[in-house]
């Protein structure tokens, strides 16, 4: 690893793919991987405060309001002071991308660009593990029985705004509240932007990119 810690946020709207691209990162350079989804989760077992206000949120499919996610990743990364860490699912808004200047410096930002009518396509084929978050997509990530989870055969479900009536609200509201974080992080020359359709093509660049910051620990073909 780089003796200098450091610090990636992958940013793009629902269903442009960043949590496999966070993924492949974190196998492929040795980053860990945080996700402001996987850590809301924890918080909603765990039954404390934050847990409680987060958990009126997600039972009616909405995104958790700015104070309450801050608060779940102001204190997951202070915990992690010391390591190399991937953001996946935040900051989403101006408010949070401001929190989060008040504890790190980032190093590097990764915005996906992906075709309106692609990420319509993707919400509106995608079922979601509660219990997990486990993505499926109909399409090319299907379960292997119909409606049912793979590792504990639960029934899947579909969030409410990853329905067609409800995803290009959705998009549009991502797209509002993620304008002045991207020119944020543009402007002080450290964003970085991919477009493309298919996670598998624009991956090469990410992969480049991330090689000249730190010594990768697999090579690009072992995916």
């Amino acid at each position: 690893m780089a003796s200098k810690v450091l610090r990636a946020v992958v940013l793009g709207p629902p269903g442009s793919g960043k949590g496999t691209v966070c993924e492949r990162i974190a196998r492929s350079f040795g980053l860990q991987h945080l996700s402001s989804g996987q850590f809301l989760r924890e918080s909603l077992r765990g039954g404390g405060e934050v847990g409680v206000l987060a958990k009126q949120y997600l039972e009616r499919g909405l995104l958790v309001p700015d104070h309450v996610i801050t608060r779940v990743m102001m204190t997951e990364l202070e915990k992690r002071r010391a390591e190399h860490w991937l953001l996946d699912g935040f900051p989403r808004t101006l408010g949070q991308a401001e929190a989060l200047d008040r504890i790190c410096e980032l190093d590097l930002v990764i915005s996906l660009h992906i075709p309106f009518e692609t990420l319509k396509d993707r919400l509106s084929a995608r079922w979601i593990h509660p219990a997990s978050g486990r993505v499926y997509n109909m399409e090319f990530n299907p379960p292997h029985v119909h409606g049912i989870d793979d590792v504990t055969g639960e029934p899947l479900v579909q969030r409410e705004d990853d329905k067609p009536e409800a995803v290009t609200a959705r998009l549009r509201k991502y797209k509002d509240a993620a304008k002045p974080v991207i020119e944020l992080y543009k402007s002080r020359g450290i964003l970085h932007s991919f477009s493309g359709t298919e996670t598998n093509k624009i991956w090469p660049y990410v992969y480049a990119l991330l090689s000249n910051k730190i010594p990768p620990l697999r090579s690009e073909e072992e995916h």
